[in-house]
């Protein structure tokens, strides 16, 4: 684990800001340190899976990783706007779960990808999802989610587009530490993700091969 990654895991937020204005100064790409700090975040994520964090330091992560994209949006709308628009991605935290760290990641990486993103936020009902690819064409959607109490709710959306005639005009990614294969066929969505680097290559396969 590098060293940014590691000061994100410890929860230094002086060293972490530190690290990452070193970066910039150097002209590291945005993209990079976003990678390095999903690492970190990835890692709170499995200390507090494992009873070693509690509530309070994964709320604190988040607060610390919310600075750290307010400084860098700047430099990931500057990529961004560097070519045309691939497609479009909505996503959002299935209701019940109101964590958003994982989504933020991921919203701003696709958007530094050259995606539009519709970020539908966090305890998203399954109509909201339908609703908003029947009205922007979507031909991606990504469901977030922190909580293992939320796999029902994950199936209950994939059958939200199935009713609603939809399901074979859009591809259901879901994302977070607690999914897997296994998540995946449970909630019948088409693809899963574990850290936000993972989810950008679904997206980009999916409309590149439409090409």
């Amino acid at each position: 684990m590098n060293e940014l990654a590691k000061a994100l895991r410890d929860l230094d937020e002086d060293r972490v800001n530190e690290l990452v204005d070193e970066k910039l100064a150097q002209k590291v790409s945005p993209i990079e340190i976003i990678n390095d700090l999903n690492e970190g975040i990835v890692a709170v994520g499995e200390l507090y899976a494992s009873g070693q964090y509690f509530l309070t330091e994964l709320m604190f992560s988040g607060e610390i990783m919310q600075g750290l994209m307010a400084k860098l949006e700047p430099f990931i709308a500057a990529k961004g706007a560097e070519g045309k628009i691939i497609g479009t991605v909505v996503i959002g935290t299935v209701s019940g779960d109101i964590h958003d760290i994982g989504k933020n990641i991921v919203v701003n990486l696709l958007r530094s990808h050259r995606f539009k993103v519709i970020d539908l936020g966090v305890d998203v009902p399954a109509e909201k999802f339908v609703e908003m690819v029947q009205t922007s064409g979507a031909k991606v959607v990504g469901l977030s989610a922190l909580l293992n109490s939320t796999y029902p709710e994950m199936k209950n959306v994939v059958e939200a587009f199935k009713e609603a005639g939809l399901r074979d005009q859009v591809k259901v990614i879901i994302g977070g530490t607690v999914v897997s294969e296994a998540v995946r066929e449970f909630t019948g969505a088409d693809a899963y993700a574990t850290d936000a680097v993972k989810g950008i290559e679904y997206c980009k396969s999916i409309y590149q091969a439409e090409e």
